[in-house]
C-alpha cells in the first residue's frame, strides 16, 4: 500500500491573502511580504515599547486604548496618523523630556509586521506578530485611536493620546528603574537612548 504526502500549502498563499484582508477589509496599505508589512503614518501611527511596559500600560487605562499588538518583547499601540509628530513635545509637555525611555513612534513611511487577522489563529512561530486587541472589521477603526482632543482627527470619543502617552512614560520609566536594580539588560547597557522612529 503506497502512501502520498501532499505538498505543504503555503501560509496565506504566501502572504498575499493576508494583505488582501487588510486592504479590503480595513483599507490599510500593505507592502508585500514575507513578512506582510503594514504601512503607517496614513491611517494610523504606531507607539511601540518594550511588552513589560505595554503590560502595565493596558493596566492603567483599560479600554481606552484602540488595537493593540505584540511582536516579540516589543508591544505596539495604533494611534491617530500624525500622533507620532507630537509626541516629542508630548513628552516634554508631560516634564518627561530628556528622561531616558525606551519609547518609539512610527509615523509617516514607517512598517510594522501585520499580525494575522482575528479568528484565523496564530503562525507558532515564537515572537510572531499576533493581535492583543484586534482591529474590528466593518468599522471605521481611526475612530478608537488615541488621538489629541485639538488635533484634526481628534473626536471627542477617541481615546486621549495624552492620557495614553502619559502611562507610556510612566511604565517605560518604572521598568527601567526595575532593570537597573536587578541588574537587568538596561542597567548593563547603560543608558537606554529616547528612540523616536520615523521609519
Amino acid at each position: 500500500m503506497a502512501f502520498t504526502v501532499p505538498l505543504p500549502r503555503s501560509p496565506l498563499d504566501g502572504g498575499r491573502a493576508l494583505a488582501l484582508w487588510y486592504e479590503r477589509e480595513l483599507g490599510w496599505a500593505t507592502v508585500p511580504g514575507p513578512p506582510v508589512q503594514l504601512v503607517t503614518g496614513l491611517r494610523f501611527d504606531v507607539l511601540e515599547l518594550p511588552a513589560a511596559a505595554g503590560r502595565g500600560v493596558l493596566r492603567r487605562v483599560g479600554a481606552a486604548t484602540g488595537p493593540v499588538a505584540l511582536m516579540g518583547r516589543r508591544m505596539r499601540f495604533l494611534v491617530a496618523a500624525g500622533a507620532s509628530e507630537d509626541l516629542p513635545g508630548l513628552l516634554e509637555w508631560l516634564e518627561w523630556g530628556g528622561i531616558s525611555l525606551d519609547l518609539a513612534a512610527l509615523g509617516a513611511d514607517g512598517r510594522i509586521t501585520a499580525p494575522l487577522p482575528p479568528g484565523r489563529g496564530g503562525s507558532g512561530a515564537p515572537g510572531a506578530a499576533v493581535w492583543l486587541r484586534a482591529p474590528e472589521p466593518g468599522r471605521e477603526v481611526e475612530s478608537s485611536l488615541p488621538a489629541p482632543r485639538s488635533g484634526p482627527w481628534g473626536r471627542a470619543e477617541a481615546p486621549c493620546l495624552t492620557r495614553l502617552v502619559a502611562a507610556a512614560a510612566v511604565e517605560c520609566h518604572r521598568l527601567r528603574l526595575l532593570n537597573a536594580r536587578a541588574g537587568g539588560p538596561a542597567a548593563q547597557r547603560g543608558t537606554t537612548p529616547q528612540r523616536f522612529a520615523s521609519s
